[in-house]
């Protein structure tokens, strides 16, 4: 034994006492514990665990219970995470971490509004006898439709949808899994009044500041995607913005040749916003993905499925996983 490690035997011993059969520990708190050791160490960590009325804890916690039964062993913390990793019962009720979740799957979408995302907000307070507000959002241009509605059934939603179909045209899918979630707060803020009783009234100036701001993953507005122009706003007219300056044109040959000329532009601005949603994704993906710990599953492996609509809907006193199940 080196003196380092005399030294640290020593120091340690003081901290113990035999009182014949036990042995016994004065720890940091200035508790005596008794120190207890090989399998009565486990059945005792058990007892702390799956006990009756023990509820199936962390490691931290049932290595707590053990230390507040008046009981001490060095190794508690490592043996309780080992018994913890191999509970059926914790690991049906645990969470899960963004780093313990799936690496994300981008939709890239090649056609305006040939996938939508659809959701509901609310309830909200009850404005005009409105409670709730469905958004519809283009995959591709970000462009954004919303109306306020009394109820959330399947009804209203297909009578939106119809309405939708009759302006932008079938699209090839729809999804509703919360995608929005990055509209949702935007349209909260905007509808956000000193009188929240008046949001239903906000709801249309709402839904066009959305349509008219700068989109990072596309590069520019959802209405210039749309539309192939700049949205010109009241401001511009108050404060003499430049194309309010120049005299208005009647000329239909010249106007409708300017408007070629956009039309013919709205293709290639549409390509380089693809390319660019097309980054902005790939990066994003990168970024989440390098956050995740990396599982190797082997054919043979049992496994538990994560459902993870219960973070979407609560469900308290449902377990949050199925299974188990083997991979093959």
């Amino acid at each position: 034994m080196s003196s380092q490690q005399k030294s640290k035997f020593f120091k340690d011993v003081k901290h113990y006492f035999w009182d014949d059969p036990y042995l016994f520990k004065i720890c940091a708190d200035q508790v005596i514990r008794r120190c207890v050791s090989g399998q009565e160490a486990i059945d005792i960590l058990k007892a702390c665990h799956s006990g009756p009325t023990r509820g199936h804890h962390g490691p931290n916690y049932t290595a707590r219970k053990v230390f507040d039964s008046g009981l001490y062993w060095p190794t508690i913390y490592r043996d309780a995470q080992n018994l913890v990793k191999n509970c059926d019962n914790f690991q049906r009720q645990g969470k899960i971490t963004q780093k313990d979740e799936m690496p994300q799957n981008s939709i890239q979408v090649c056609e305006i509004f040939d996938v939508w995302g659809i959701d509901f907000m609310g309830p909200f307070s009850s404005s005009r006898g409105k409670k709730y507000i469905l958004v519809a959002v283009d995959y591709l241009s970000k462009w954004v439709e919303a109306k306020a509605l009394p109820t959330n059934d399947s009804r209203v939603v297909c009578k939106f949808q119809k309405t939708l179909f009759a302006r932008f045209g079938a699209p090839r899918a729809i999804i509703s899994d919360r995608g929005t979630h990055f509209v949702t707060t935007n349209l909260q803020r905007s509808c956000k009044s000193e009188n929240h009783a008046s949001w239903s009234d906000k709801l249309d100036d709402a839904v066009w500041s959305f349509r008219i701001a700068y989109k990072t993953p596309i590069g520019c507005t959802p209405y210039k995607l749309v539309y192939g122009k700049a949205c010109h706003l009241p401001g511009e007219l108050e404060h003499k913005a430049y194309w309010d300056l120049k005299h208005a044109n009647f000329d239909l040959k010249t106007a409708s040749d300017h408007r070629k000329i956009q039309i013919n532009e709205l293709k290639e601005l549409r390509d380089q916003a693809y390319k660019n949603s097309l980054i902005y994704k790939e990066k994003t993906k990168r970024i989440l993905d390098s956050k995740i710990k990396n599982r190797i599953f082997n054919i043979g492996d049992r496994v538990l499925l994560f459902n993870s609509r219960l973070k979407i809907f609560s469900g308290k006193l449902k377990s949050r996983w199925s299974g188990p199940f083997t991979i093959s």
